[in-house]
């Protein structure tokens, strides 16, 4: 595909380029096997993009949804854009050299419209026909950056992605002898204290939940 080309796949989208400078080449020739899904936590999408695009912001995403379900991609797929920071997913490291990050019009303290959770899912679906992605890698900010990032906080409905296959686990993950290491065993590998760790992974599986660690939060799967 020609550097630059909106995918053929993405036809059924309401997809524009908006391009942003703030991207690098991917490391060590490592390609995406993760999506990062975060929120813009600001008041419009034209803000988004104002700091996305913005040299001295020196952050950037590989695409943005609107609130209206439209798609706006501002660094092409194979490149490194710098959206997630310090971190890591299943123990690795460098995530933006081994992710597509997907920014939401959102600000965190509401729900994300149907229209734009319909277009990232035909979005998700459309990336993983390109990279090897498994849906137990399509995560949030807040998975690899436990304490550090909220994002796409607790208004984001990942069970509506799971149970159309697009993120996971849906099934229980294997209880080990302690919920650090059960959580490192679905991913969760970022170096955090305690209560951090049970806060980021109720954040994904259980925002609702309260109180002291307990039997359900080992479970760490979202319900189909």
């Amino acid at each position: 595909m020609e550097s630059g080309a909106v995918p053929q796949s993405l036809a059924r989208l309401s997809v524009r380029n908006w391009p942003s400078p703030n991207f690098g080449e991917r490391k060590d020739g490592l390609v995406p096997t993760i999506v990062v899904v975060h929120y813009t936590a600001m008041a419009d999408p034209e803000a988004a993009l104002l700091r996305l695009c913005d040299p001295s912001s020196e952050v950037s995403a590989h695409y943005l949804i609107t609130r209206q379900g439209d798609v706006i991609r501002m660094v092409d797929e194979t490149k490194r854009a710098w959206h997630a920071g310090n971190g890591e997913w299943r123990g690795l490291g460098d995530v933006n050299s081994r992710s597509i990050g997907i920014e939401l019009d959102n600000a965190g303290d509401h729900p994300f419209s149907n229209p734009l959770m319909n277009a990232l899912e035909h979005l998700l679906r459309d990336v993983r026909t390109r990279w090897t992605i498994d849906a137990a890698n399509v995560i949030g900010h807040s998975d690899m950056a436990p304490g550090r990032k909220s994002d796409p906080g607790p208004r984001f409905d990942w069970a509506r992605l799971a149970r159309q296959g697009l993120a996971g686990p849906t099934e229980p993950v294997a209880r080990q002898k302690s919920f650090a290491e059960t959580a490192k065993h679905a991913g969760f590998t970022a170096p955090c204290a305690d209560d951090v760790l049970l806060n980021s992974v109720r954040l994904r599986f259980a925002p609702w939940r309260t109180g002291p660690l307990s039997e359900d939060d080992f479970r760490l799967c979202h319900s189909r």
